[in-house]
């Protein structure tokens, strides 16, 4: 069943190519969605797949690449967007 969700992620998580990251494991796992720096420091993610991979998904934002240091990740459902493909913002 596909599922939507939220995420915000914060710790060292700009100029690391978290972003970049993001959409490559986005991608591997069939997740649509989008990824974006805020302004305080955090990324914001609009993620949506099948449970399964979205589970998965989640569970990659919560370390990310080896060099970022993700401190927290808040995660809120969302209805179902219909996102095509996953994009950098």
């Amino acid at each position: 069943m596909k599922k939507a969700v939220i995420l915000n992620i914060s710790g060292r998580v700009q100029n690391v190519g978290f972003r970049y990251h993001t959409r490559k494991t986005a991608q591997k796992l069939n997740i649509s969605g989008f990824v974006k720096n805020q302004t305080n420091g955090s990324v914001y993610v609009e993620a949506e797949g099948e449970e399964e991979n979205l589970d998965q998904f989640i569970i990659w934002c919560k370390s990310g690449p080896s060099w970022a240091r993700v401190d927290n990740v808040s995660i809120q459902p969302l209805p179902n967007q219909w996102f095509v493909g996953f994009e950098i913002r």
